[in-house]
């Protein structure tokens, strides 16, 4: 699989993940709504804004993931893609087989 191939298809994989996130998002802001549930005197009001807050996070990661996915095509339009962008060096196919939007080799995402 080229990497335009694998970037379209993470998309689509990150494009359906935050599509079911969102629903759960909706879900558990609806059945909050449905309560009268005080998060702060209520034992189940915690659970409530922890799984509305863990949704959320998920939510944000998904959006983050997807930036990535665009700036990834935008280094395959330019000529970069698969070129650490800390050393100059070939990201490993391997690495992108398994990460396409990285932009780091594996020897410089291990150093933050």
């Amino acid at each position: 699989m080229d990497a335009a191939a694998r970037l379209d298809a993470e998309r689509a994989r990150t494009l359906r993940r935050l599509a079911s996130l969102s629903d759960d998002y909706a879900e558990v802001v609806a059945a909050s709504r449905d309560t009268n549930a005080d998060d702060e005197h209520d034992p189940e009001g915690a659970t409530i804004a922890f799984e509305r807050s863990q949704v959320g996070a998920l939510v944000a990661a998904a959006r983050t993931q997807l930036g990535e996915i665009v700036a990834a095509e935008q280094r395959l339009v330019s000529g970069t893609y698969g070129v650490c962008e800390r050393c100059g060096e070939t990201i490993g196919g391997e690495r992108l087989a398994v990460r396409p939007a990285a932009r780091r080799c594996v020897g410089c995402a291990g150093r933050r």
